[in-house]
């Protein structure tokens, strides 16, 4: 079962509409964190925690550039 640990990461990633928007999002560009949440009215702190899952499923990466975080398709 361990050779699917990263297949069930994603799977799991996925799952959940709105990392499957936040995706759909980045497929247009890279994005900062505030222009990610924007949309969603959801908190900052809140679509942390959505991009986080996104990036152990290598899905997403991060950069952050002085004050701000951008956030990309990985």
């Amino acid at each position: 079962m361990v050779k699917f640990q990263a297949l069930d990461r994603t799977f799991s990633a996925l799952s959940d509409p709105t990392r499957r928007a936040i995706l759909e999002h980045l497929g247009r560009g890279p994005a900062t964190m505030s222009e990610l949440a924007h949309p969603f009215g959801i908190s900052l702190p809140g679509l942390m925690k959505h991009v986080r899952i996104l990036e152990q499923a290598d899905l997403v990466t991060t950069e952050k550039h002085g004050r701000t975080r951008e956030c990309r398709l990985g």
